[in-house]
């Protein structure tokens, strides 16, 4: 399967990403009695837990988009842990975490991207995570598509940094290189115990929107200017496991920790599926 997955990432930057995203994200929201027959084949051809969904009936969804930006229970993702832990930002699966080597981050098999570029040149933002650790994890169609805080924290910048929008499966992120620095995305950076951590929101090809609880939609419009929005005057502080977004369909997130002693969970591998709210890391004790 390497040569079909070569040629197909390789038709893949072919196609006009942010012209079939505009697209999706019209049908996404298409509010029609018509939508709910595909509602009902997503459901069950992508396997859905509905019963874990704050609303388990399909057909109380308008729209697909609503579908995938279902509220779960409350009481369906319990908070792991205590004041020395991170918890996965999502439900998902983790394509890669580590060290942050000579500011250089691990993508996949013979890919690394830079700290620097991901955060779009932004030196100062790069700075405190030189030597820090960081986790990537990916957003299936199935999965619950709110995005939560892995630390409690207060917002001191957000960045949008417009791009492509390349298909962020992993047989696509094997053999695209820098593919998350490539990729539009929107960078949230909190102050928090542990000192800076960041999360960058990586847009994908029917993605193309990306919500922040503070700042609503962010994307898509897409334009050519990075924008950094600087966050000192106003105390805006999230929880551990609160919601901070949401990606509208699916995508990545890239978790930036500083430079601090980090205890990823042994049993964490590439292909994990986590739950958000769920420990995968300590710091410190």
């Amino acid at each position: 399967m390497t040569l079909v997955d070569i040629l197909l990432a390789q038709l893949l930057r072919l196609l006009p990403h942010h012209g079939i995203s505009r697209l999706v994200h019209r049908f996404a929201r298409w509010e029609s009695p018509r939508v709910q027959p595909l509602l009902r084949w997503f459901v069950k051809h992508y396997g859905l837990d509905m019963t874990e969904a704050a609303e388990p009936d399909p057909a109380a969804y308008p729209s697909f988009n609503a579908l995938f930006t279902r509220a779960l229970r409350e009481d369906a993702r319990p908070l792991e842990g205590d004041d020395h832990s991170i918890v996965s930002p999502a439900d998902s699966r983790v394509s890669a975490f580590g060290p942050i080597e000579h500011g250089q981050i691990f993508q996949a098999k013979g890919h690394f991207y830079t700290l620097t570029e991901l955060l779009g040149g932004f030196a100062d933002l790069a700075r405190p995570f030189d030597r820090g650790s960081f986790l990537t994890v990916y957003l299936a169609p199935r999965d619950y598509h709110r995005l939560h805080m892995p630390v409690s924290g207060r917002l001191t910048t957000m960045l949008h940094i417009p791009g492509r929008l390349f298909s962020v499966a992993p047989r696509i992120v094997a053999h695209t290189p820098r593919l998350y620095a490539r990729n539009e995305r929107v960078v949230a950076f909190f102050d928090s115990a542990m000192g800076p951590v960041a999360m960058a929101l990586i847009g994908a090809i029917n993605v193309g929107s990306i919500e922040t609880v503070w700042a609503g939609e962010v994307t898509p419009p897409s334009g050519r200017i990075i924008s950094r929005t600087d966050y000192g005057d106003r105390d805006i502080r999230l929880q551990r496991g609160a919601e901070m977004g949401r990606f509208n369909l699916g995508s990545s997130v890239v978790l930036l920790l500083p430079d601090r002693p980090v205890r990823f969970d042994p049993a964490l591998t590439p292909e994990t599926f986590l739950k958000f709210r769920q420990e995968v890391a300590r710091v410190g004790a």
